[in-house]
C-alpha cells in the first residue's frame, strides 16, 4: 500500500466512526473548500490543503514520500525525536521499517489539534444538552487549549524525521473514534447495571488486561463496584478534555457515570461536585484499543509488518 493510500484510508475509517453524521462532516469539508476559494493567491500558500479532505486536524502525514510503498510500520503512542532515532537505529540493525506512526499528534497536527474539539458538541448534544450550551462552553475551552499549544516547539519530531529520512505520520482522532464506537457497542450489548459490571466489561478487552498486568488497570475514581449506573457517558474522543462546565449539564440530564481515558484534577472535582461516578479506563490502554482497531482495518486491505514501541502493544480484534 502506498503511503498516500494508507493515510487516506485512516481518514476514511475515522470519518466512518465519527460521532458526527456523514452529511455534517461533508458540510464542514465544503465550508473549508469555500474558505480556500475565497483566499487570494498569497493567502493560499499558508492554507492547510489536507483540511479539504481530512476533518481531523490532529492526524497528518507529517513527513515522507506519499508514493512510497508501506509494507511495515513501527507504531507508538507518543513519538518524538528519541523514538525516531530508535527507529533509525533499528533500521541500521537490519529491520525493515517503512513508516513511523504516532498516535498522539506531532508537528503541524499538534499545532492545530484543538480544532477537532468541535466534535464534542455532537457528543454532548447526544446526551440532551442544548447545542448552544455545548458551543458556548466549548468555545472558551478551545481557546484555553489553543493558547497552551501555541507556545510549543511543534517541529522537533518532524525535523528529526526529515534528517533521518523516515516517513512519519500521526493518527489521533480517527483511532479514538474507533475506540469510542467499540466501547459504545460493548456497553449497549452488555447493559451494565453497576460500576463493577463496567469494570468486568473492560477487563474482557485485551488492551486493558495488558495494562492491568503492568499496574495500570481501569480504576474507580468516584463510586464503588456496587454503585448503580444507568446513563453512561464516554470521554474517549474529541482531541482532549472538554469544558469543566459540561458536567453540571450532563448531570442535569441524567448522566450518572463517566468512563474517561483520563481526567485533570479540576475535571475530576467537577464530577465529584455534581455526583457523577467516574471510571478511569486507563489512558494508554484506551489509545492502544483505538490504534489496534485501526490496524485491524488497514490489514484487511494489505498485510503489514507491525513493530511495537513507545507504549503500544499489538492485539487483534474480531468484529463481534
Amino acid at each position: 500500500m502506498k503511503l498516500k493510500s494508507l493515510y487516506q484510508e485512516i481518514i476514511k475509517k475515522g470519518i466512518e466512526a465519527d460521532v458526527r453524521s456523514r452529511p455534517a462532516i461533508e458540510k464542514a469539508l465544503k465550508e473549508k473548500e469555500k474558505e480556500y476559494e475565497k483566499l487570494c493567491a498569497k493567502e493560499k500558500e499558508f492554507f492547510d490543503q489536507d483540511s479539504l479532505f481530512n476533518p481531523f486536524a490532529d492526524s497528518r502525514l507529517l513527513w515522507g514520500d506519499p508514493q512510497d510503498q508501506i509494507r511495515s510500520m513501527i507504531v507508538g503512542v507518543d513519538v518524538d525525536a528519541g523514538e525516531l532515532v530508535l527507529a533509525d537505529r533499528l533500521r541500521e540493525k537490519g529491520e525493515k521499517i517503512d513508516l513511523v506512526a504516532s498516535h498522539h499528534p506531532q508537528g503541524a497536527a499538534y499545532a492545530r489539534f484543538y480544532e477537532v474539539m468541535d466534535l464534542q458538541v455532537d457528543v454532548f448534544s447526544d446526551e440532551g444538552v442544548a447545542v448552544s450550551v455545548c458551543e458556548n462552553l466549548l468555545k472558551e475551552r478551545k481557546a484555553q487549549v489553543a493558547r497552551r499549544v501555541s507556545a510549543a516547539n511543534h517541529s522537533r519530531s518532524v525535523d528529526a524525521a526529515r534528517l533521518l529520512g523516515l516517513n512519519f505520520m500521526c493518527m489521533h482522532t480517527p483511532c479514538d473514534n474507533l475506540a469510542y464506537q467499540y466501547l459504545c457497542r460493548e456497553l449497549d450489548k452488555n447493559k451494565p447495571q453497576s460500576l463493577g459490571q463496567v469494570l468486568e466489561i473492560l477487563y474482557e478487552i485485551p488492551e486493558y488486561q495488558h495494562a492491568a498486568k503492568s499496574n495500570n488497570p481501569p480504576q474507580l475514581a468516584i463510586g464503588s463496584k456496587n454503585s448503580r449506573c444507568k446513563n453512561i457517558h464516554l470521554e474517549f474522543t474529541g482531541g482532549t478534555e472538554g469544558p469543566q462546565g459540561i458536567y453540571k449539564e450532563l448531570s442535569a440530564r441524567g448522566v450518572d457515570t463517566i468512563i474517561a481515558m483520563h481526567q485533570s484534577e479540576e475535571h475530576f472535582k467537577k464530577c465529584k461536585e455534581f455526583n457523577i461516578n467516574v471510571i478511569f479506563a486507563s489512558h494508554i490502554a484506551s489509545d492502544n484499543l483505538g490504534i489496534n482497531l485501526m490496524l485491524d482495518h488497514l490489514e484487511k486491505k494489505e498485510k503489514l509488518h507491525i513493530y511495537e514501541f513507545s507504549g503500544f502493544k499489538r492485539f487483534t480484534h474480531k468484529r463481534k
